[in-house]
């Protein structure tokens, strides 16, 4: 409460014409710990529905790079699609600003490494906002069961996250006057307008990575916490899935994602999948759109399943429920509760937002920090990319690439369009 009120812009705030509005509310959370002065959104119509909501004062932006260099906010939220999160955050940390960007922080295992280095050379706090981090009573309560050997040895995971739906091809159109949608599409490949690319933009590659992405930064970022704690990351992925029906057998993926081949203009991600990470500890964390395992009368559409040789525990947003749970004593509560406040680097678990200004007031490192969050989506990444070659992959967490496999090192990253001149 001490904090000074600090000048805070929001750069993607969503609206009635789109389909999450997730920008604007994760910008309206932060102005409970700051003053908001101005906002940026492709959208013109976006933009002033969310002025409205400030009495109209705002100044409004359609390119971050004005916006930051006219405002020089010292705090900004990025709720744009997944695409711009990486290139936006760079500039804003750039500019002196500490940042909050939505999830999934990153497009490509590249980008990772790139914003995780202009946090280091910037010193800035910067917050992703996969708020389960930050959920005590059950997501928190779970990975701390599973540190302190309440399930026993030999943990594994078990998640689900849904899969992408099957759509397309759509019918293209004109975009609204009012909406810049070469702006919108910015780095990635050149693409006509269609309600359905600019609405539903996490089932198409070129913008996301679909559920594996989606809910797969929230549980996959839990489940790799509990299981693997001290390692940068899995060393072995293998699995099998599918894709919509609008991406044909035999596709060069890398390719596409360069934007040098064409699919036609539908949803393009995985449909449904069964992968499994392997640490070097032992652990397997296995990724599912739906988890069923018929000899113990187990199915879920959304969760995690933390199985070790003293038993097991599910958790999802609604519980957290299992005999070992049922098992904990008033003591064994409280040294969970001890142990979660370690998790939390010393603050108290509860509020992701206020714990992002909290770090901000004493410049020290956010529950969801850029190092955590880039090894959690290294490893969604890492399951689409096991989907896009077909192989098992080995991966070198520390080096960061693929070892011996050459095709799947051109996954590491994709070529930018050169759009400000277009």
């Amino acid at each position: 409460d001490n904090l000074p009120k600090l000048r805070l812009a929001a750069i993607g705030v969503g609206g009635s014409r789109g389909a999450y509005s997730r920008g604007g509310a994760v910008a309206n959370q932060a102005a409970k710990f700051a003053d908001m002065i101005a906002v940026c959104d492709v959208d013109d119509l976006h933009t002033e529905e969310f002025n409205q909501k400030y009495g109209g004062k705002l100044n409004k932006y359609r390119d971050y790079r004005e916006m930051l260099e006219k405002e020089k906010p010292q705090v900004v939220t990025i709720g744009t699609p997944d695409h711009w999160h990486v290139p936006i955050a760079i500039a804003a940390l750039r500019s002196g600003a500490d940042v909050y960007c939505e999830k999934p922080l990153t497009l490509t295992i590249d980008e990772g490494k790139q914003i995780r280095a202009v946090v280091e050379e910037t010193g800035r706090v910067f917050q992703v906002g996969t708020q389960q981090g930050s959920t005590a009573d059950k997501f928190l309560t779970a990975s701390a069961m599973v540190h302190t050997g309440r399930l026993g040895k030999n943990v594994n995971a078990y998640i689900a996250i849904g899969g992408a739906p099957d759509g397309g091809p759509f019918e293209a159109g004109d975009a609204p006057d009012d909406l810049d949608w070469n702006m919108w599409v910015g780095p990635a490949p050149d693409a006509g307008y269609s309600e359905q690319r600019r609405k539903q933009f996490r089932w198409f590659f070129e913008y996301s990575g679909g559920k594996m992405t989606d809910w797969g930064a929230h549980h996959i970022d839990i489940a790799q916490w509990a299981l693997a704690p001290g390692e940068d990351g899995p060393t072995r992925i293998k699995g099998t899935g599918d894709f919509t029906k609008n991406v044909p057998t035999g596709l060069d993926w890398a390719a596409f994602l360069d934007g040098e081949v064409d699919l036609p203009d539908g949803f393009n991600t995985a449909t449904n999948f069964d992968i499994d990470l392997s640490f070097d500890n032992g652990s397997v964390l296995n990724v599912n759109d739906e988890y069923v395992r018929e000899s113990d009368d187990i199915k879920f559409g959304n969760g995690i399943l933390f199985e070790g040789d003293k038993g097991r525990i599910f958790v999802n947003r609604g519980k957290l429920q299992g005999s070992p749970v049922n098992a904990l004593t008033e003591s064994d509560k409280a040294e969970i509760n001890d142990y979660i406040k370690e998790l939390c680097k010393g603050k108290s678990p509860g509020n992701h937002m206020g714990n992002f200004f909290e770090c901000i007031g004493d410049r020290s490192k956010p529950i969801s920090d850029v190092w955590s969050h880039h090894r959690t989506m290294t490893s969604c990444h890492l399951c689409n990319i096991a989907l896009m070659t077909g192989s098992e992959l080995n991966w070198d967490p520390k080096g960061e690439k693929f070892i011996g496999d050459e095709d799947a090192n051109r996954f590491l990253s994709r070529k930018s369009r050169d759009f400000a001149n277009v």
